[in-house]
C-alpha cells in the first residue's frame, strides 16, 4: 500500500542565524523539520489556516523522484506570504523538508507523486507560524489530459482588481479556496469538469487551480498577471515547450469571445498538467492530440 510522508516544520519562517546545509545523516529536526505520522492528529485545532484559512499553499508535481519545478513554486511561496504579510519563509527549510518527504517516499520514483507546502500565521494569539510539507500519490490524470468540458463563470470583479483593491489578495495562493471549490461544483452541475473564470468586464482570469493557454496559429498567449491572477509555474513550462517548436508566446488580455475562435485551449496546472478543452460552454472547440501528447510528455519529463 502506498503511504503518504507528512513533515512538520520546525523553523518555517526565516530567522536571523541563516539555516546552513546539514550532512545527509543530520537528524531531520536539526535541518528545522520532523517527520511524523500522517495519520495522527499533528494541527492545532485553533489554528489560523484551519479556523480562518489564513495562510498559503503551493502544489508541486513530483515525476520519478524529482520535484519539478521547486525554485518557482519555493518563491511563490515567499510572494504569496508576503502578500499576507506573513514571516518569510526560510526557503531553505522549505527546500530540505520536501527531498526529505520525497526521498521518505519509496513509492514516488515509480509513480506520479506531488508535495503540498503549507505555511500558516499559527494558532490564534501566538504568533508562531505554522508549516508542513505533505507527500503523497497524485491522481490519475490520464483521462483529463485527454480533454475536458469547460464553463465560463464570472468571478464578479474587474480585471484590474489587483490595483483597485490590493487586500482581496488576487494573486495570492491562499488557503482560502471555498469560492473555488464552489466554482468546480457550479461546473459539475451544468456537465463539465472545470471552470474558466472570467472578469466582470468580460476579460479572461484564470482556471480554479489552473492557467489558461490560447493558441492562435502560431502564437501562444496567457492572459496577463497584472490582472489579479496567479502567475503560473507550469504555464512558464508551456513557453518554454512552445518556444522551442518555433511558436511565439505573449501575456495579452485576451476576452471572453477570443477563446471561441481558438486553434487550440488548454487548462494547465502542477500535477495535472496540460488539459486540452473540447468544448467551451457546450462550443465544441478544436484540438490537436498530438501536439498535448508532446506537450505533457514534456512537462512530465522536467527534473527541475
Amino acid at each position: 500500500m502506498t503511504r503518504a510522508t507528512l513533515l512538520t516544520l520546525n523553523k518555517p519562517t526565516s530567522a536571523p542565524a541563516a539555516v546552513t546545509a546539514e550532512p545527509t545523516d543530520a537528524p531531520d529536526q536539526a535541518r528545522g523539520f520532523t517527520i511524523v505520522d500522517p495519520d495522527a492528529p499533528q494541527v492545532r485545532l485553533m489554528d489560523l489556516g484551519l479556523t480562518r484559512g489564513d495562510g498559503v499553499f503551493e502544489t508541486i508535481s513530483v515525476v520519478g523522484g524529482h520535484p519539478q519545478a521547486l525554485e518557482p513554486h519555493l518563491q511563490r511561496l515567499a510572494h504569496s506570504a508576503a502578500l499576507l504579510d506573513l514571516p518569510e519563509p526560510d526557503l531553505d527549510v522549505w527546500r530540505s523538508a520536501v527531498h526529505a518527504g520525497i526521498a521518505a517516499s519509496p513509492d514516488a520514483a515509480a509513480q506520479e507523486f506531488y508535495a503540498k507546502l503549507i505555511l500558516t500565521r499559527g494558532v490564534e494569539g501566538s504568533g508562531a507560524p505554522s508549516g508542513w510539507v505533505y507527500v503523497g500519490p497524485a491522481e490519475d490524470f490520464t483521462a483529463a489530459r485527454q480533454g475536458i468540458r469547460v464553463v465560463t463563470l464570472d468571478r464578479g470583479y474587474a480585471h484590474d482588481v489587483a490595483e483597485t483593491s490590493p487586500w482581496l489578495l488576487a494573486g495570492a495562493k491562499t488557503l482560502s479556496y471555498a469560492a473555488n471549490r464552489a466554482a468546480l461544483r457550479e461546473a459539475a452541475r451544468r456537465g463539465a469538469d472545470d471552470v474558466i473564470f472570467v472578469s466582470s468586464d468580460d476579460f479572461v482570469l484564470e482556471g480554479p487551480t489552473s492557467n489558461v493557454i490560447v493558441r492562435d496559429g502560431d502564437h501562444v498567449r496567457t492572459p496577463q498577471t497584472d490582472q489579479g491572477i496567479l502567475a503560473g509555474t507550469t504555464q512558464a513550462s508551456v513557453f518554454e515547450f512552445f518556444e522551442g517548436r518555433g511558436f511565439t508566446t505573449s501575456y495579452k488580455q485576451i476576452t471572453a469571445g477570443e477563446l471561441e475562435t481558438a486553434d487550440a485551449l488548454w487548462l494547465v496546472s502542477s500535477v495535472r498538467q496540460a488539459a486540452p478543452v473540447t468544448h467551451l460552454d457546450d462550443l465544441p472547440l478544436g484540438t490537436d492530440a498530438a501536439l498535448t501528447d508532446d506537450l505533457n510528455s514534456f512537462l512530465l519529463s522536467r527534473t527541475s
